[in-house]
């Protein structure tokens, strides 16, 4: 297992340093810098893959506590870290900022834990934009709750279920409810991740329940002299169910989880990219498409060979894709390849179709009719009218596969070898049954 942790890791660094690898180059050969304007809008993802790379290489996991206000986050992961590091208090919104803590359970993973604002704090809204761009870096969430969930926990636990990490759902504050409903409150927290249509009961793992600062309790106190008096104690943080949970997860799958929230991260700054140029590109790109749209249908209308129409038209789409490819800077990956051949193949299936449509129609093809002209001028006219509707086929499939082009080029630059979203596919294909990667795998796999 652990190689196979080692092994996810490596490919994960491999794929961020080619994507690198690759805008690098597009700066050297100036493809990038020759628009200024588009180094600054990707800057901000450029920077996200160096940090995500610097990530990896450090081996740190990220765990992001969230919740609503007065749910104990603080003082949760202080009974983790066995002192009281951050700041709690009965009053509402203490975290006002995103916090780290460094913790090292066991002696030997290294983690980052990170305290959040509360995601319902009035006139907060900033500071919960904050907490949630914290989901994005974090390799693990702690979701805390306490009591009764509300709608608004609710949603917000629904809505992170759905950011592709592994999540523990911890209920704080169990020392204030007595045995006989501790079951009743376990069966309810299993079922509160089935709002969403594609998820299911959480497992045993995904549920922790803990009391991070017991509430003081009366003890009565037996002095040797036969007096009798009653004290207030406050009994021991009761979190060693929750580092068990946690640290068994890191054993188990922590270096995989952090190299598929590597990937992830680098796949969202990849698409930003390809979004961006291609946002940014617009109107080039369709002069160029219209461009070949002419050019293509006036050299099919005019050649008299059906078979040089046909090999001519592919000719020009692959150019054509060369230009979009050219002007973007995007890699063309094998997934591109793919899909825009289909595209190409369609585009002549439709110029030979249509060749054979005028054939049955008019009694004879284009080409027929040019070479027949010279003996029956009325066949001028067949020929006519067959080119233009060859034209016509010719030039919707040029504008076809050049808008085919523009949606590889920007959906397919995370496939092809080592690319993030075919890494992320290899790793998911190879987790174990007993994983929390593995019930995360058809929620990552639907967002592929």
């Amino acid at each position: 297992m652990r190689n196979l942790q080692e092994t996810h890791l490596n490919r994960a660094r491999a794929s961020l340093r080619q994507a690198l690898s690759w805008y690098g180059y597009l700066r050297k050969s100036g493809q990038l810098s020759s628009n200024p304007e588009l180094v600054g809008l990707v800057k901000p993802e450029l920077e996200a893959l160096n940090s995500t790379l610097n990530k990896l290489d450090s081996n740190v996991i990220k765990i992001a506590a969230f919740g609503l206000v007065s749910r104990g986050k603080s003082a949760v992961l202080n009974a983790l870290l066995g002192d009281k590091i951050l700041q709690t208090g009965p009053l509402n919104g203490v975290t006002q900022w995103p916090r780290s803590v460094r913790w090292q359970p066991g002696g030997k993973v290294l983690v980052e834990l990170i305290d959040t604002p509360g995601l319902d704090e009035i006139e907060g809204e900033s500071r919960a934009d904050m907490a949630r761009e914290v989901v994005h870096q974090a390799d693990l969430i702690l979701f805390v709750v306490s009591g009764d969930i509300t709608r608004t926990e609710y949603q917000a636990l629904l809505e992170l279920r759905q950011a592709q990490k592994p999540l523990i759902l911890v209920f704080n504050k169990i020392d204030l409810y007595p045995d006989t409903d501790q079951g009743a409150i376990y069966q309810n927290l299993q079922q509160l991740g089935t709002g969403h249509p594609k998820a299911k009961p959480l497992l045993p793992d995904e549920i922790v329940m803990v009391a991070a600062e017991p509430a003081p309790m009366e003890v009565r106190v037996e002095w040797p002299d036969g007096r009798v008096s009653y004290e207030w104690e406050t009994p021991a943080p009761q979190v060693e169910e929750l580092k068990e949970t946690i640290l068994n997860i890191l054993n188990r799958e922590g270096r995989s989880l952090l190299a598929l929230n590597a990937l992830i991260q680098a796949r969202d700054a990849e698409a930003a990219i390809a979004q961006k140029t291609i946002d940014l590109r617009e109107q080039e790109a369709e002069d160029i498409i219209w461009q070949f749209t002419k050019y293509k249908a006036l050299a099919v209308m005019l050649n008299p060979i059906a078979f040089l129409d046909i090999l001519g038209g592919t000719v020009a789409d692959l150019a054509l894709i060369r230009a979009l490819a050219r002007l973007y800077g995007l890699p063309m990956t094998s997934y591109e390849a793919g899909k825009i051949l289909k595209t190409i193949l369609f585009s002549s299936g439709g110029l030979l179709l249509g060749e054979l449509g005028s054939s049955l129609l008019l009694g004879l093809g284009k080409s027929t009719a040019a070479i027949t002209s010279a003996d029956n001028p009325s066949n001028i006219t067949a020929f006519a009218g067959s080119a233009i509707a060859q034209a016509g086929i010719a030039g919707y499939g040029a504008y076809s596969v050049g808008k085919a082009a523009q949606v590889y080029l920007e959906k397919g630059c995370t496939w092809g070898q080592l690319g993030a979203s075919s890494v992320i596919q290899e790793i998911l294909s190879q987790v174990d049954q007993n994983t929390i990667l593995y019930r995360l795998r058809q929620e990552l796999g639907l967002k592929l």
